[in-house]
């Protein structure tokens, strides 16, 4: 299942007999439908375009014939390839693997290993300028609809787009839904995210603080490589208006990041000066590598939230600025459904230090992930949009369960959980709490549309058992405050 893996099991049809491979992925997939399946997984690439060019490109230099990553397909054949390869990159292993809700927790004998040889924790200040900015409204938690299909509506729906002009495109068909299955569908709006980065990049530059992006473009791989390109194209916003003719023409996407733009445009002096000189001009940018020169915005798959935040916040809020120094840091996070878990973890921090690893406490996770449920089965059905208009999700009766008014650009995307995770996360996680007495919590936000169908569902099998007492539900910044504060007493 490794990247190249993935990609010769894929292109079968393009290589030598003797150089074809079984699918993995696929059997691991059939594997894991099983209950008596037991996989231990090492660490694989969850390839950006960049990492991907980059496999194919050393696949064909060793004499294996996959065909070129069509970063502009214009014919029915690359159209069919682009298809494929899309298949393969971004987090293509997890969710196949993901067949049940995940249970999270530390050995009693690794806890002890840590507590007894505490790793590096830097010194958090209560001056630090370090802080997280979001949007103030228009993103995915914003304009988030959710509804849970009656047992009248279950059947296969579709998605549709419907331009100004009355034109109506299907986006998706054969959607299968199920009786009790939580579907959701929200937008960004492109505007609004390029207004909001705008003035974080200036902001940034005022508080002398490094600018950075925090985002998910390996498991969100769909939506998330597209901000990503926002960022970069805002950044340069300057270098991309005085040079679109020459960009358009070396086929330049800010969404495969700022290492393949330069590479893309190393004999153009010009404009590789004119990069430099905004990367001199606007604030430091927040350093992969200081020494190397990459910056956070040179590859999207190289800085993932849930590794680059953790990492900050355990070095006290600091990180690598381009002159090898450190330097307090905006954590832009733009979309509110996860960033105030962050924000205010950071407060905690700049409020009461940092954690003390030889005493802190710890923290078990349950996890709604099963049957690609929620964002983690979001990619098929999450669309850049062409032009202005509006997307409907239409039921096999007709009815319209969701509609969102949109504009060219925007940023929209669908998931849904089926019933079956829904109830074995409840009742894993009533499980593990009657098995440790610890204290529980669900992170559920009543003003989030999608955690609003949740919470009622939630309630009802705790009160049904009679343990509502032993659970609090509480939104995401709530419990992290919660969280940090009890596992702070150890």
């Amino acid at each position: 299942i490794s990247l190249a893996g993935r990609i010769k099991a894929t292109f079968g049809k393009y290589l030598k007999d003797e150089q074809e491979q079984n699918d993995g992925l696929k059997e691991l997939g059939e594997i894991v439908q099983s209950p008596k399946a037991n996989v231990i997984k090492l660490p694989n690439i969850s390839a950006s375009v960049p990492q991907l060019v980059s496999a194919i490109k050393e696949l064909q230099s060793q004499g294996f014939a996959v065909p070129d990553y069509p970063y502009e397909p214009s014919t029915e054949h690359e159209i069919g390839v682009r298809k494929l390869y899309d298949t393969i990159k971004g987090s293509a292993v997890n969710p196949v693997l993901r067949e049940g809700n995940s249970d999270r927790r530390a050995a009693k004998a690794v806890k002890k290993y840590a507590m007894a040889n505490p790793h590096f924790m830097g010194k958090w200040r209560s001056s630090s300028a370090t802080h997280v900015s979001s949007m103030d409204g228009n993103d995915f938690f914003d304009n988030e609809k959710s509804a849970t299909i009656k047992e009248s509506q279950a059947g296969f729906a579709r998605i549709e787009f419907t331009d100004l002009e009355g034109n109506i495109k299907d986006l998706k068909t054969d959607i299968k839904l199920e009786s009790g299955t939580v579907v959701d569908a929200t937008f960004m709006s492109v505007a609004d995210l390029r207004a909001f980065l705008l003035h974080e990049i200036k902001d940034a530059k005022k508080q002398n603080v490094l600018f950075s992006v925090h985002l998910k473009a390996t498991m969100m791989k769909v939506s998330d490589p597209i901000i990503f390109g926002h960022v970069v194209s805002v950044f340069f916003k300057d270098v991309f208006k005085r040079h679109r003719k020459v960009l358009d023409e070396l086929g330049v996407s800010p969404n495969s990041g700022l290492g393949e733009i330069l590479e893309r445009v190393s004999h153009e002096s010009k404009i590789t000066q004119d990069f430099n000189a905004i990367i001199e001009k606007e604030a430091d940018l927040y350093m992969v590598d200081s020494e190397r020169g990459i910056t956070n915005l040179h590859v999207p798959s190289d800085v993932i939230i849930d590794a680059s935040m953790p990492a900050l916040i355990r070095a006290g809020g600091i990180a690598w600025a381009p002159d090898g120094s450190t330097k307090d840091t905006k954590c832009v996070i733009p979309d509110n459904s996860y960033a105030p878990v962050y924000e205010e973890t950071i407060k905690f921090f700049k409020e009461k230090g940092a954690l003390e690893p030889s005493t802190s406490g710890t923290v078990a996770n349950v996890g709604l992930m099963a049957q690609k449920a929620q964002e983690y089965g979001s990619h098929p059905t999450t669309f850049e949009i062409p032009r202005d208009g509006t997307v409907r999700y239409i039921l096999e009766n007709g009815t319209i369960l969701h509609e969102h008014v949109v504009k060219s650009g925007d940023i929209w995307r669908s998931c849904s959980v089926n019933k079956a995770p829904i109830m074995d996360w409840i009742n894993l996680a009533i499980e593990r709490q009657v098995a440790t007495d610890a204290q529980a919590i669900f992170w559920l936000d009543q003003n989030r549309a999608h955690d609003a169908q949740l919470i009622p569902i939630v309630e009802q099998v705790l009160n049904r058992k009679g343990i509502r007492d032993r659970f609090l539900i509480m939104s995401p910044r709530k419990a992290t405050r919660v969280t940090l504060e009890t596992i702070t007493k150890g």
